[in-house]
């Protein structure tokens, strides 16, 4: 079973928003070599700045050089006021080693917007294995209603929910399909890739109950194209990832709709060969 490290950095990022934006990004094999690349940190950084929190997945960082450079990257920008707050984490006690990266959950407080409190799950499938560890998502899903006696739960992340490693008949077989109560956000013919040659929703985002949909924003959940959006060829976004973030957003409380300003958090989902786990605050790139 590999070994995942998710940590919680701290960022400062300038402007304004009118909803609260939670973006996932599969950056595909983020290393050291990679951060070196001023295109690839330039799109990077320009990509999770518009984001509240953000996910990204696939960052190979042992030594913690890669995280310096991108927190050294993003701090660039002007500070704004905290208004997200990480209330509580955990990492799921996976003792059926029904997941090959065990989930790590995170519990969030943005007094701003309407949901107020929720849970964030993120997960990276092994994708011949995707159907039944997403499946298993819906124990994780109980453990975290007893625990923090919620139900306010969003998954997102590289599900691998498609083309071939989750068919249609296999959504009878997965709870977050056949239960009610699970949104699927990012549908079926949804492309989250970057080559032409493939079409496949693989990168998704999933919440659970009426008062979180509800809370969100109507048709904010959506790929963003990097290549369309910053005029990259195909070639040069691959150089990024083969991957497009996802994103959704949270709607805002009327009261403050018109300042609502927030400090940004990073969730990164490092693939290490160590057993360290844990959630770093950063304010600085040092």
């Amino acid at each position: 079973m590999s070994c995942l490290s998710l940590l919680f950095l701290i960022v400062g990022i300038s402007g304004a928003c009118s909803g609260f934006k939670i973006c996932a990004f599969n950056v595909r094999n983020f290393d050291i070599a990679k951060s070196t690349n001023y295109r690839v940190m330039h799109t990077l950084t320009k990509v999770v700045s518009r984001c509240d929190i953000c996910l990204l997945q696939e960052v190979k960082d042992v030594q913690g050089k890669v995280v310096k450079a991108l927190v050294g990257s993003l701090n660039r920008y002007s500070i704004r006021n905290e208004t997200v707050e990480v209330k509580d984490k955990y990492q799921y006690a996976d003792k059926k080693n029904a997941f090959s990266r065990d989930p790590f959950i995170v519990r969030f407080q943005a007094k701003a917007t309407e949901i107020e409190d929720f849970a964030l799950i993120p997960l990276h499938t092994v994708a011949i294995e995707a159907t039944n560890e997403i499946d298993q998502l819906y124990d994780v899903f109980e453990e975290v209603k007893l625990k923090w006696k919620s139900t306010q739960v969003m998954f997102l992340g590289t599900l691998n929910a498609a083309c071939g490693y989750m068919t249609g008949k296999d959504k009878a077989n997965i709870r977050l399909f056949s239960n009610p109560g699970f949104y699927w956000l990012i549908g079926d013919k949804v492309d989250t890739t970057v080559r032409a040659i493939s079409n496949c929703a693989y990168d998704r985002i999933v919440v659970h109950g009426q008062p979180f949909l509800k809370a969100i924003k109507p048709y904010s959940a959506k790929v963003f194209n990097i290549a369309k959006e910053y005029k990259l060829t195909v070639d040069k976004a691959l150089e990024v990832s083969d991957h497009f973030p996802v994103e959704v957003e949270l709607k805002i409380k009327s009261s403050g709709q018109i300042q609502a300003q927030f400090q940004p958090v990073l969730l990164i989902a490092i693939t290490v060969v160590t057993y360290v786990l844990d959630i770093l605050p950063f304010t600085s790139a040092v």
